[in-house]
């Protein structure tokens, strides 16, 4: 290819437009800033060395000195909701999607920040509103979450299905687990009302959802027994191991229960033993001791907890361990053991609870839905330290 002399003219023109170039977007930056206040960058300042009530002061000295400034209005209102100024945040996102001179994207963006202001103040009739009707918009996917917040406060369960079927179609998260506590939450509405074909119908429809959905078969256990159909129940609760067995010791009392009212108590007693090899649980270890103590007396309890701390130790079990041991104990060592138990007592107890594992949140009784984040399943049937061991 031979060398094209205008190429030694064509390089230097193409570097200095260039640098022309460069030099207009620098004088343009330096102008815009000129243009700022002080307060803007006094309130960046504040804001990245995390003084919010600072930040405030300086942000609204620029929107009172500038109304113009859209993009600030939009950071104060978030602000103003994330310290719990709800009202200020309302009135503030209210002022925007009231102005006539804002572009349709600005307009969708302040009545999106507004829905979310509802929702925090608790106005979740307006809060709906504002977001089922952006279900088609650039929002759609968030606003249709909120909605499948609002509808899990309100407890329309019928609407949180929808809804979530919609998410499950747009999102790559499935929300397959969520439909079938919904599904069981219905069909606790139908048991209340004694409504129990239509309660039936529900859990099926929770196990077509999802399998393994440990729930709905306990529910359809309860329903059984409820009628009598012990053996039934008991078919119910087995199926849970094939689906979860960490959910067994949910189902261990029950299926005692029904097994006495068979009149088979060793035979429930030797499933929770069997259970008990396969899944370990300090839930599963106390039902099992319970049931071995009235069954067979001290003597077995003890055997039974002393058998298991061996496989799996645990304070937990240890506690259950000194209370077979006081119970068999001659009366002159009761008192120290008792003792020794009242001190493990103390400290176990700590351990007793069951944990979210989305949040952390700590309580004393198993949840389906946490208290807390809202999250469904999120609570592993599991105390604290048996978390912790496994």
């Amino acid at each position: 290819m031979e060398f094209e002399y205008w190429w030694l003219l064509a390089l230097p023109l193409f570097f200095s437009l260039g640098w022309l170039a460069a030099r207009i977007d620098i004088k343009h930056i330096q102008s815009e800033s000129r243009n700022l206040p002080d307060s803007y960058f006094r309130g960046l300042n504040f804001l990245l060395n995390e003084q919010q009530d600072k930040a405030i002061e300086s942000f609204i000295e620029v929107v009172r000195a500038d109304p113009e400034t859209v993009e600030l209005h939009f950071a104060l209102g978030s602000l103003f909701r994330r310290r719990g100024e709800v009202e200020r945040a309302t009135r503030m996102h209210q002022t925007l999607v009231a102005r006539t001179d804002l572009d349709a994207d600005k307009k969708l963006k302040a009545t999106f920040e507004l829905g979310q202001d509802y929702l925090k103040a608790g106005l979740l009739d307006r809060a709906e509103q504002v977001f089922s009707g952006m279900s088609q918009s650039a929002y759609g996917e968030q606003a249709r979450k909120f909605l499948l917040e609002i509808y899990e406060q309100e407890r329309e369960w019928e609407n949180a299905i929808a809804i979530a079927q919609q998410l499950s179609a747009t999102s790559p998260t499935s929300f397959q687990r969520e439909i079938a506590q919904f599904y069981c939450e219905l069909a606790a509405s139908e048991i209340a009302r004694s409504a129990l074909d239509a309660a039936r119908s529900h859990l099926e429809q929770a196990l077509q959802t999802a399998r393994a959905c440990a729930r709905a078969n306990l529910m359809l256990g309860d329903m059984e027994a409820q009628a009598n159909r012990h053996a039934s129940a008991i078919q119910f609760w087995k199926l849970i191991e094939t689906q979860n067995p960490a959910y067994l010791p949910l189902a261990a009392g029950r299926l005692l229960a029904s097994y006495r009212a068979l009149g088979q108590n060793a035979e429930g007693l030797a499933l929770l033993r069997n259970y008990l090899a396969q899944a370990p649980s300090i839930d599963l270890l106390s039902t099992a001791f319970q049931a071995a103590l009235e069954q067979d007396g001290p003597r077995a309890a003890y055997e039974l907890v002393r058998d298991e701390l061996r496989r799996n130790p645990s304070l937990l079990g240890l506690d259950k361990l000194l209370e077979a041991a006081l119970l068999d104990a001659p009366a002159e060592r009761r008192q120290d053991i008792a003792l020794v138990k009242n001190l493990i007592h103390q400290h176990s107890q700590r351990l007793a609870l069951y944990r979210c594992e989305n949040c952390g949140f700590k309580a004393r009784q198993f949840h389906w839905h946490c208290p807390a984040c809202g999250g469904w399943e999120s609570f592993p049937p599991k105390r604290t330290e048996d978390q912790d061991l496994t």
